[in-house]
């Protein structure tokens, strides 16, 4: 099965989609298999082992009652971010949990769900394994998982097998494993990359309406922004960040004539990142794209086109230009996720912030007219000046220096967007080679300066 623009952008909850969306994920998944084998009432005992960098940042990610809610049979895409903290309330305080809603099971999270910090499974650092035992103590069914970014989840055998670089299977219409292929074919059918990917999208069949359920996903999107323009107060976790996003929200509303300057529009994409990425922190539904960390990025450079930018084309509905964004975008998360990484916890930030800021270029880029060569041209200048970005969460939290972050790529979105349309798409750096140089970049990358919260701003901030 190929790679579909809905792996890209997945509805979830925040804070992360490695470290939360994936360990649900898995939850789910192990239910399934102890669906299948019938073994679900005969279990007495579950035990969670976290590994890598879900016991060293699990706590400040929500990892551990990402698992217990998925445990609940409760869902990413489904779970009411309101009702989380009186599901966790209830198993707490029964001492219970009932899996998959049915199958009550003694649980105490001291005992049950262990961090091992400083220990890692062997295929990726974000391991998890959940084991299941019967009255006797025997084991009934035990399994490994890897949150492999983006809210993407395998188990030990599908990591056991998986390519290091996967490709795409040849039954889908336009298949493409890197840029090159994917210029070609443009070139060779007279497509536009939305068209190719659109085309591949029907032929993987994943929703009857395409392009209902891409507006759906910017409705969501949108709907986040809103809702982190219209909360403030502190967030979670005891760094004590205050939200920023209502504030500067009230401030540019309310910015007389005689005090608007040039540069406003930046304050205005700013302000969208900001807003999602409060909302991640708090936990509140979002959009992985490509993953949590990075969710403010594409809804903040595509808001501002919404909201502000004339195209000019009266052949184009905003619809219809949302649609070619947002697959254009998909198709350049494709080539990094199938050559490099999404995951911070395997090559940094620039596999998140890095990665988010190239998809959002391209989109853009799409959008404002520019051709295939220069959406490849703006994707390449927005991960070129992303390469080497680490993942050093303060205290374990998406919140700093994760927030802010979302800003700068949004607004590296939009500028790498506008080099590329000055330029008629010839370069000398391909987006097939940032790709490969930012695997590379990861792959020498020190394991402390990869959501372990071990290095960088996360040991030089002092928690007070």
């Amino acid at each position: 099965m190929g790679l579909s623009i809905f792996d890209l952008f997945k509805i979830g909850v925040g804070p992360s989609s490695s470290h939360t969306v994936g360990p649900m994920v898995a939850a789910n998944r192990f239910l399934g298999e102890l669906s299948d084998k019938q073994l679900l009432n005969q279990v007495d005992s579950i035990k969670i082992d976290l590994f890598g960098a879900l016991a060293m940042t699990g706590s400040g990610h929500a990892t551990d009652t990402a698992i217990l809610l998925g445990l609940l049979g409760e869902q990413p895409d489904r779970l009411d971010p309101d009702k989380a903290p009186e599901l966790l309330r209830t198993i707490k305080d029964s001492g219970q949990i009932h899996l998959a809603g049915q199958h009550p099971v003694a649980f105490r999270q001291e005992q049950h769900l262990q961090f091992h910090f400083g220990q890692s499974l062997p295929a990726h650092p974000n391991g998890m394994t959940l084991t299941v035992r019967d009255h006797a103590g025997i084991v009934l069914h035990n399994n490994n998982y890897y949150s492999v970014g983006g809210g993407f989840v395998l188990d030990e055998q599908e990591a056991s097998t998986a390519q290091t670089r996967p490709t795409s299977p040849r039954t889908i219409p336009y298949p493409f494993d890197n840029g090159r292929e994917l210029l070609q074919r443009c070139e060779d059918n007279n497509l536009t990359i939305a068209e190719v990917v659109m085309a591949n999208e029907r032929h993987l069949a994943r929703y009857p309406d395409i392009e209902q359920q891409i507006l759906h996903i910017w409705n969501v999107m949108a709907q986040c922004i809103d809702r982190g323009c219209a909360k403030d107060g502190e967030l979670p976790g005891g760094l004590h960040v205050v939200r920023r996003a209502h504030g500067l929200h009230q401030k540019l509303l309310n910015r007389k004539a005689h005090q608007k300057d040039q540069l406003e529009l930046m304050d205005w994409v700013s302000l969208f990142a900001l807003a999602v990425n409060e909302e991640n922190a708090m936990g509140g539904r979002v959009v992985t794209a490509p993953t949590n960390g990075a969710a403010g990025v594409i809804p903040a450079v595509l808001a501002y086109y919404v909201r502000f930018v004339d195209s000019g084309d009266e052949q184009n509905t905003v619809e219809e230009s949302i649609v070619t964004f947002i697959a254009t975008a998909a198709a350049i998360g494709m080539l990094y996720k199938k050559n490099a990484s999404i995951s911070a916890a395997e090559v940094g930030c620039q596999g998140e912030i890095g990665v988010a800021c190239s998809m959002a270029a391209g989109g853009l880029c799409a959008i404002l007219g520019g051709s295939p060569l220069q959406i490849e041209n703006a994707a390449e200048i927005g991960m070129e000046h992303n390469l080497g970005l680490t993942c050093d969460p303060v205290g374990g939290l998406v919140q700093v220096p994760c927030i802010e972050r979302n800003t700068m790529g949004a607004v590296k979105a939009i500028n790498a967007a506008r080099l590329a349309l000055i330029g008629t798409g010839e370069h000398r750096v391909s987006l097939d080679d940032v790709i490969e140089t930012m695997h590379q970049t990861g792959l020498d990358m020190q394991d402390k300066y990869k959501e372990t919260a071990t290095g960088g701003l996360a040991v030089n901030v002092v928690m007070c």
